[in-house]
């Protein structure tokens, strides 16, 4: 074999090993793969947004309704108030409010 034919087989050889080298270096580790891809991570930040807004407005109808229900008992107490007084009684004398709630009925004419 002449010193070309050897020249180009070393080459080759040389070649081939950066190319695995090159190979080797450009792949990506699974854990990389989840880590940077955007798709994914968009999509779960989407879903738990999408589940703190139906959290949000679960949490929304639930004090609406327990602002509708403080609502009905105040005038109820005032009704049941206006009745007993109608008939000539004395209702009791009202409990005092509690100093967590009072926050929340100031807008409430007790």
């Amino acid at each position: 074999m002449s010193p070309e034919t050897w020249a180009s087989i070393g080459v080759s050889a040389v070649t081939g090993v950066c190319g695995v080298w090159a190979a080797r270096a450009a792949r990506r580790t699974p854990k990389q793969e989840r880590r940077d891809d955007f798709l994914v991570i968009r999509d779960s930040l989407n879903l738990r947004i999408d589940k703190l807004e139906r959290d949000h407005a679960e949490q929304q109808d639930q004090i609406t309704g327990q602002g509708a229900a403080i609502s009905w008992l105040i005038t109820d107490r005032h009704s049941l108030v206006g009745y007993i007084r109608k008939s000539g009684l004395e209702p009791p004398a009202p409990r005092p409010i509690p100093l967590r709630a009072q926050p929340f009925l100031n807008h409430v004419d007790l």
